[in-house]
């Protein structure tokens, strides 16, 4: 068995005015929500999809379909709990993950750190091995234009020693 494996991930949500933000478990505002199944949180589904990739898992929309209404509206802090679940009960754990969230406002600075020690929480990692960075698109496309958001993630995995 290879001991580490790398998964990519990336989502896109559209954006309307109203409702909240959240990405990576945090509030990020209170002017803007993503159109979703779930949540929204763009950061959280691209870094389960990498880390399902990782496994060759498939990816969120096998393991949590958006037309089963157990997952209306869910908090995509449990999704990614589970996915980590996934993973522990295949042998795996993560071993880092690197993330970048495309959005033209609100500027996420303020929130990165606590974005980070979130996600670090939820696959039970230092939160040293969880890097989020923001960019925008230099008003480009449905980004720039205040339409959308996306993320993109990558994740490294490892064999679990101690759960084999």
């Amino acid at each position: 068995m290879i001991p580490v494996r790398i998964g990519y991930g990336y989502d896109v949500h559209r954006l309307r005015s109203g409702g909240v933000l959240k990405l990576g478990g945090i509030v990020v505002s209170r002017d803007m929500s993503t159109v979703a199944h779930s949540d929204g949180d763009v950061l959280l589904h691209a870094i389960a999809d990498a880390l399902l990739g990782a496994a060759a898992l498939g990816d969120i929309g096998l393991h949590f379909p958006d037309d089963d209404n157990r997952y209306r509206g869910i908090d995509s802090g449990e999704l990614l709990g589970n996915v980590a679940a996934i993973l522990k009960d295949r042998g795996y754990r993560p071993g880092n993950i690197d993330a970048t969230v495309v959005l033209e406002k609100p500027k996420l600075r303020p929130f990165i750190d606590a974005i980070q020690e979130k996600i670090a929480g939820i696959l039970c990692m230092e939160p040293s091995f969880v890097s989020v960075k923001a960019t925008t698109s230099e008003r480009m496309g449905f980004i720039g234009n205040g339409e959308g958001i996306a993320a993109h993630a990558v994740a490294l995995i490892t064999i679990d020693h101690a759960g084999t």
